[in-house]
């Protein structure tokens, strides 16, 4: 009885995460699309994110005590934190930006190129081998997104590059995060990095904000709907939380399963919701394509991880290696099991979400996803 107690808490994790992180999207491209909410402005909306996730953070962390803060010094905030804050600024900007001109389900199967970038960067940061094997996965995962990106009726120019340009941002992110704080033992839960981050992200984009968005603020009229805008920003924040929660009881296949999942949703929902993004046979098929080398990818990088942690010993022993390899968290009680010094999620199951893409992996060339926006984006 209990084990079905503790299967059906899972899926109920699950479900929100999926649930949460398709709604973060579709909830921000709704507020954006110059169409419905009429609130084109993807800097500021991505401010208030980052404003509210700070000032609760700063509570969780402070007044409340849920969560431990790190030993931080200056000199890893202003070589570490402050680097990082910055791609993950222009991370936000540009792939909320995207939503002004391309459709949601154009827009996550651009996604999948995501993988392609990070091995990329990490690669020329030396921090990954250039592979046959995998280079032949990132090669037909570009092959299947130009096939969808050739099939998409509504095809921009400017949209697409902000895209791209959002996925290349975010995947310096991932390789700076591990070449620069984790070189220090530092790594960083969801709570702890919206605590560091998100008020240095904030004073990222205040400036692009000041030259772009404000002059054209003060002269038209917009809608600034409080709980709008509230229930938005609580949205993403909660998005982060719920990865937080679903990671701590399931490994790294299960949460990338679902978020493959989590994407065919969105795309099928985006196209009801917003029905001027129509999608083709041949946007499927170059996804469909796309999406088998992201899965290839993830497979021989699993392989990589167990191999590089798996001494051949005794099979007793192997097992409970491969249930630490597929665990991320292992809750003891509080909130997060994983701050102090050292704080952080199992190397191999760390999941970079879209909308939620605060959380690190130690080893990024396994890191096949963003973001968003996050939750706080929703690129």
């Amino acid at each position: 009885m209990m084990i079905s107690r503790q299967l059906l808490l899972t899926y109920l994790y699950l479900l929100i995460y999926i649930c949460l992180s398709s709604g973060v999207i579709l909830f921000n491209k709704w507020v954006l699309s110059p169409k419905y909410f009429k609130f084109p402005f993807p800097i500021t909306l991505t401010m208030i994110h980052m404003a509210f996730s700070g000032i609760v953070t700063f509570f969780l962390v402070r007044v409340f005590k849920v969560v431990a803060p790190v030993k931080m010094t200056f000199q890893i905030y202003a070589t570490c934190v402050i680097p990082i804050s910055a791609f993950f600024a222009s991370s936000l900007w540009f792939g909320n930006t995207a939503y002004l001109y391309i459709s949601v389900a154009f827009i996550q199967m651009l996604k999948a190129l995501m993988p392609v970038a990070t091995f990329i960067m990490a690669v020329l940061c030396g921090t990954d081998k250039l592979r046959r094997d995998l280079f032949l996965n990132m090669l037909l995962v570009s092959v299947g997104v130009v096939v969808s990106s050739y099939g998409e009726i509504h095809f921009n120019v400017i949209g697409t590059l902000y895209q791209v340009t959002g996925i290349v941002a975010e995947a310096l992110r991932l390789v700076l995060t591990q070449v620069l704080l984790q070189k220090k033992g530092l790594t960083l839960n969801p709570i702890t990095s919206l605590y560091y981050i998100a008020p240095c992200s904030f004073i990222f984009l205040f400036v692009p904000w000041y030259l772009l968005e404000k002059p054209e603020m003060d002269i038209s009229p917009i809608q600034f709907n409080y709980w709008i805008f509230f229930s938005n920003a609580l949205s993403a924040f909660a998005l982060n939380i719920s990865i937080f929660l679903v990671i701590g009881r399931t490994g790294a296949v299960t949460i990338r399963v679902a978020g493959v999942l989590k994407d065919w949703i969105l795309i099928a929902l985006s196209t009801i919701i917003f029905p001027e993004s129509t999608i083709t046979s041949l946007n499927i098929i170059g996804y469909a394509v796309a999406l088998s080398g992201v899965v290839m990818y993830n497979y021989l990088k699993m392989k990589d991880v167990r191999a590089s942690q798996l001494p051949a010993d005794s099979t007793p022993d192997r097992s409970t290696k491969d249930k630490k390899i597929l665990n991320v968290y292992k809750p003891d009680g509080s909130m997060d099991s994983n701050d102090e010094t050292v704080v952080g999620l199992a190397s191999e199951a760390a999941v970079v979400d879209e909308e939620a893409p605060l959380i690190p992996s130690s080893r990024l060339s396994y890191v096949t996803r963003t973001q968003t926006g996050g939750g706080l984006n929703s690129r």
